[in-house]
């Protein structure tokens, strides 16, 4: 990753401006507006930006009871800044290194599945889905 580039927690003044960066990249559906999206982070155990400077270039998130089980949520990274490691940190910083945590994600997007499966996650045989309702 490029040393010009920070990945760290998501600093709760950055709500709005996190909120903003994912509506800009076609997270709008899942962001809802300030207050859904403020109710969001706070239920999120982990969340966490790259920046280059000041400007937001990545966001992630995830959802852990931080023994056993976690869900990588999000991993959103700035077309113009992709393939050069920003992803790969984000979901690490948010995973961290608890060999006892299992992370499971839901990789829909074209080339999330190639890109997470160099993080080392496999394809699941055994989980089930019950899709939100519109």
């Amino acid at each position: 990753m490029n040393d010009a580039l920070t990945v760290r927690d998501l600093h709760p003044g950055e709500t709005e401006s996190a909120r903003l960066f994912l509506d800009q990249h076609g997270w709008g559906h899942r962001t809802g507006d300030a207050d859904t999206f403020a109710r969001l982070i706070h239920n999120s155990q982990r969340t966490a930006v790259a920046l280059a400077g000041e400007q937001i270039v990545g966001f992630a998130r995830a959802i852990t009871d931080e023994v056993s089980n976690g869900y990588l949520s999000m991993v959103v990274v700035d077309d113009q800044h992709r393939r050069k490691g920003i992803g790969r940190a984000l979901v690490e910083h948010v995973m961290g290194n608890d060999p006892a945590i299992t992370w499971v994600l839901r990789a829909g997007r074209e080339g999330a599945e190639a890109f997470f499966a160099s993080l080392g996650f496999q394809k699941s045989v055994i989980a089930m889905e019950r899709p939100r309702r519109k």
